[in-house]
C-alpha cells in the first residue's frame, strides 16, 4: 500500500507510461507515413507509365497487338455492365439477408451457425467463387460467358462482405429507436424501413464500397468462368460475351513490348477513375443520410 501512495514511485510509473505513449505513437506515424510513401510512389509511377497513352482515342479504341491502336472502349463498357448487375444483386441480396438475420431470425444454434459461415466465406480465396459461378451460372443455367454470368459471379464474391457490414450497421441502431417506434404504433416492418434502416445506411454503404471496389477490379473469377480477354464489340444486352478492365490490363502487362507496360498503366489509371467515381457517389449519400439521423 505504502508503495503505491509513494510519490517519487508514483511519477516514475507516469514518466516511464509517457516515454512508451511517445514510442507507440511514433511507431504508428512511421508506419502511416510508410504506408503513404508506398502509395504515392505506385500511382505516381502508374500516372507517369500511363499519362502519354491517356487520351480520348484510348477510350474509343478496342484492343489492339499495336500498342499505339490499343484503347479500353470494350472493356470500360464491360466493366460499368458487370457493375449494374453486380451492384444491385449484391446490394438487395445482402441487406435482406442482414435484415432477417438480426430483426427476424431466433437466436439459436443454427442462425448462429449461419452467421458464423456467412462470415467465414468473406475470407475464401476469389477462385474458389469462380469455380461456383462456372459450375452453377455457366454450366448449369447455361448463361456462358456474359455479363449476367459474370456479373452473378461476383455478386456472390462480395455478397459475404455487404451481409457483414450490414449486420454491423443494423446492430449498431439502438434498441430505444426501435422501442419509440413501437410505442407510436408501428409494426415491425415500418419500424425497419423507417428508422432501423436510415439510421444504418451509412455503415451499410461503407461495407458495400469496400465491396464494389473488390469487385472491379478481380480477375481470377473471371479467368476461371472463361471470359474472353480480346474483345472487337460492344455487349447488346446481358446476355452479350464481353471483357473487363481488370482481364485487358492483365493481358497488356504480361506481353514482353515494353510499350504495352505504359499502355497497361494507362488502363489501371481509367479503372482508378472509376473507383474513385463510384466511391465519391457512395460517400456523398452516406454523408447525406448522417446528417439526417
Amino acid at each position: 500500500m505504502v508503495k503505491y501512495t509513494d510519490e517519487t514511485i508514483v511519477m516514475k510509473r507516469i514518466q516511464t507510461r509517457l516515454k512508451w505513449n511517445k514510442v507507440w505513437k511514433r511507431i504508428f506515424f512511421l508506419a502511416t507515413m510508410f504506408a503513404l510513401f508506398i502509395l504515392v510512389v505506385l500511382v505516381g509511377r502508374i500516372v507517369l507509365q500511363g499519362i502519354g497513352y491517356f487520351d480520348w482515342d484510348f477510350f474509343n479504341q478496342y484492343a489492339s497487338r499495336f500498342p499505339e491502336k490499343a484503347g479500353v472502349k470494350a472493356a470500360f463498357i464491360g466493366s460499368i455492365l458487370l457493375m449494374l448487375v453486380v451492384a444491385p444483386t449484391s446490394i438487395i441480396l445482402g441487406v435482406a439477408t442482414a435484415i432477417y438475420l438480426e430483426e427476424y431470425a431466433k437466436k439459436n444454434k443454427l442462425n448462429d451457425l449461419i452467421r458464423t459461415n456467412i462470415s467465414n466465406l468473406a475470407g475464401v480465396p476469389s477462385i474458389v467463387f469462380g469455380l461456383l459461378g462456372l459450375t452453377i451460372f455457366v454450366r448449369m443455367f447455361g448463361l456462358g460467358k456474359s455479363v449476367l454470368a459474370a456479373g452473378l459471379t461476383m455478386s456472390l464474391l462480395i455478397l459475404p462482405i455487404i451481409i457483414v457490414a450490414a449486420q454491423e450497421a443494423i446492430r449498431a441502431v439502438p434498441n430505444e429507436q426501435r422501442e419509440a417506434s413501437y410505442a407510436m404504433g408501428a409494426t415491425k416492418w415500418q419500424t425497419i424501413s423507417r428508422v432501423v434502416l436510415p439510421a444504418a445506411i451509412p455503415g451499410i454503404l461503407t461495407g458495400s464500397i469496400l465491396a464494389l471496389s473488390r469487385a472491379i477490379g478481380e480477375t481470377a473469377p473471371l479467368v476461371v468462368i472463361g471470359i474472353p480477354v480480346i474483345v472487337h464489340f460492344l455487349p447488346d444486352s446481358l446476355l452479350s460475351e464481353f471483357t473487363a478492365l481488370p482481364l485487358q490490363i492483365y493481358d497488356w502487362a504480361k506481353r514482353p513490348q515494353e510499350e504495352f507496360q505504359h499502355v497497361a498503366a494507362a488502363g489501371i489509371i481509367v479503372l482508378m477513375m472509376v473507383l474513385i467515381l463510384m466511391n465519391s457517389i457512395a460517400v456523398y449519400i452516406r454523408n447525406k443520410f448522417q446528417k439526417r439521423y
